[in-house]
């Protein structure tokens, strides 16, 4: 068990079992004739890590050595910046290793409550474990979404005795409430606008958990959060909402418009503004993408066709006026690997949809991190793929091998415990002993006959350990990646 060959093929076998991941200890790598993607395109050349980062130079002890010299590729992870299915230990439990088996090493959960995100932090903390930015203060009105799906009865009354949400109606409300939301932690709150430009939705009973908030209480929010150093997504359905969010100065916005069409309104209803656009782009405004969340809603093909139709126009407009976009799918039983292909459907650049969706979103969600990149000082964290994510981006769909961190990450315990056994060294083959001591010869010669033999058997070793077809047999290190359809109803729980 102590080669790298023989460990990876028992995934052969183990890979029906799906065990739950587990990770190596930090190991040393060297990855010879690499091609990695840098944001832009493809790089070659070796890379070396150590201590869970990548270094300049080659570590002078080698934990795995892989030769890539054929049409493998390196990525960095994947993130997903709007999600709801791992801020619970029920959702952490059914769909944590689906990140894992996706490549979604970086998540964002964006209504989480304080006591159900408790249970979950410390399953997070688990290196074998994506990690995940959890928002705790989730903000609406007293009628206003995600009431109607948390409630069994929804109602006013119902509405007052939950927990899991914070329900303002006025600015002053805000004020009132404000250090108790501080109370719940975090460094990001998350408010909801739907379809704030008309009022007049409150008075239909069907409404009722269906809504957000006033823009007047939206504004009062942002300034509090901002004047406490806390950051603000937020959550629009329109465009209309769209514009108040950008008044309100939000930092992120969750949903494209156009995501959904739950009133049946016009198509144009839903198109962003120029002026909206460059607003975004001068106010440093980030928007989450969320197109893959449209199959959820079952829509007939024309009406599809339309939606499609605005995202594509709103896409273009936010990408020519400079906006930051994040990759998010609120797909709850997917991933942001939905969200991708979603967005290359719709034309998307596929370096630029690469980009989003393994630099510019991990930074967004860990921005004081080191990640999404291959440079010395930058982490460890790479998922190997068997071919050009830019020519066929299926190639995401199935990672080789997954590491975080300078960790392989596996479903097998015997390649998790294994990994980190020498196999390789900077000196092949040791140099024999050399003296010029009279007991120990002539100068020049080893001191005995046996001091070259171990090194000689240790390149022997570390040649069985590097063949150039390892990286081929890293595609048994973990299960496939999940198969079936990301889309369904049950995602249109948590928007």
């Amino acid at each position: 068990m102590r080669f790298l060959i023989p460990l990876l093929l028992l995934a052969a076998f183990g890979a029906q079992a799906q065990q739950p991941y587990e990770a190596s200890a930090p190991l040393s790598w060297e990855l010879k004739n690499a091609r990695w993607f840098d944001g832009h395109q493809l790089q070659r050349g070796s890379l070396y890590v150590e201590n869970g980062v990548f270094v300049a130079k080659k570590p002078a002890k080698v934990n795995r050595k892989m030769d890539l010299r054929h049409q493998q590729v390196l990525i960095p992870p994947l993130a997903e910046a709007h999600n709801h299915n791992l801020q619970t230990a029920w959702g952490w439990k059914q769909y944590a290793d689906t990140y894992l088996d996706e490549g979604v090493l970086y998540a964002a959960m964006l209504c989480g409550d304080p006591a159900n995100v408790a249970e979950v932090k410390p399953l997070a903390a688990d290196p074998a474990a994506p990690d995940v930015s959890f928002v705790t203060a989730c903000i609406t009105s007293g009628d206003g979404y995600p009431l109607a799906s948390l409630l069994r009865e929804p109602s006013k009354e119902a509405a007052a005795t939950q927990q899991q949400l914070v329900l303002l109606d006025s600015p002053e409300q805000a004020v009132q409430q404000w250090p108790a939301i501080k109370a719940r932690g975090g460094r990001w709150l998350r408010l909801v606008l739907a379809h704030s430009e008309r009022p007049e939705l409150r008075e239909r009973p069907e409404m009722f958990g269906r809504l957000g908030l006033k823009p007047e209480v939206a504004d009062a929010v942002v300034r509090l959060a901002h004047a406490d150093g806390l950051k603000v997504v937020v959550h629009v359905e329109s465009a209309a909402d769209f514009d108040a969010a950008l008044a309100a100065g939000a930092d992120v916005i969750a949903h494209l418009p156009g995501y959904a069409n739950l009133l049946a309104e016009p198509p144009e209803h839903f198109l962003i503004s120029d002026a909206a656009a460059a607003r975004a782009a001068s106010q440093h405004t980030a928007v989450i993408t969320t197109t893959a969340a449209t199959e959820l809603f079952k829509l007939e093909p024309d009406a599809l066709a339309a939606l499609r139709e605005v995202q594509r126009a709103n896409l273009a407009r936010l990408q020519a006026a400079g906006v930051q976009l994040l990759i998010g799918s609120d797909v709850f039983i997917g991933t942001a690997r939905a969200e991708i292909h979603a967005l290359d459907a719709l034309g998307l650049d596929r370096a630029t949809l690469l980009r989003l969706a393994t630099q510019d979103t991990p930074r967004a969600l860990f921005p004081k991190r080191q990640i999404g990149c291959f440079d010395p000082g930058c982490e460890a964290s790479f998922l190997l793929l068997g071919g050009d994510p830019l020519t066929d981006l299926n190639q995401i769909d199935q990672p080789l091998l997954r590491v975080k961190q300078g960790r392989l990450l596996t479903r097998l315990a015997e390649v998790a415990a294994a990994s980190s056994q020498l196999v390789t060294s900077t000196a092949d083959v040791a140099p024999p002993k050399r003296t010029t001591g009279k007991k120990g010869g002539k100068t020049g010669k080893a001191t005995t006959k046996g001091n070259a033999k171990p090194a000689a058997k240790g390149a022997k070793t570390a040649s069985k350990a590097s063949p150039q077809g390892a990286a081929r047999n890293g595609s048994k290190t973990g299960s496939p990646a999940a198969k079936g359809k990301s889309g369904t109803k049950a995602g249109a729980a948590h928007r």
